[in-house]
């Protein structure tokens, strides 16, 4: 592992969980995370609400999804089942997108989910420079509260 990888935890859309290497430089609260511009608990809360976002599947697709047709009722659906986990990420997202309130949630999903970096957000939100990294924080921050990260 060098210094421009993490090593992180992932769950893919099928439940297995495994160890992938993440490039600092790929994430915004990887890179803010890395040189000491979010504590470990920010940047906690703001990948699990990455997680909820991409597991509700509410990025773009730029793919065709090739999945075989449904499971029947009989298949034993349950949490493994796809369209209940996506529902359930979807809530828990939306929830947290509340917490952290209006006016706090725009650079939260900008950053944290869209990928974009602060500079970029700032400028696409009309804010002046620096604002975002304080107003990101304070929305991390309620966001650690909602997903109790301490």
């Amino acid at each position: 592992m060098t210094a421009t990888h993490i090593e992180q935890m992932i769950e893919d859309p099928d439940g297995r969980t495994q160890a992938v290497l993440v490039h600092v430089g790929e994430s915004p609260l990887a890179w803010l995370h890395a040189r000491g511009h979010l504590s470990e608990r920010h940047y906690l809360a703001g990948d699990m609400l990455r997680r909820d976002w991409e597991k509700a599947g509410l990025s773009a697709r730029v793919t065709m999804r090739w999945n075989a047709a449904p499971h029947s009722a009989n298949s034993g659906g349950g949490a493994s089942d796809p369209t209940l986990a996506q529902l359930s990420a979807r809530n828990r997202f939306d929830r947290a997108i509340e917490a952290a309130g209006p006016g706090l949630a725009d650079i939260l999903w900008r950053v944290a989910c869209a990928g974009e970096g602060l500079v970029a957000a700032e400028k696409a939100l009309g804010w002046p420079s620096r604002a975002g990294k304080l107003v990101l924080t304070l929305a991390l921050d309620r966001v650690a509260g909602w997903y109790r990260v301490s």
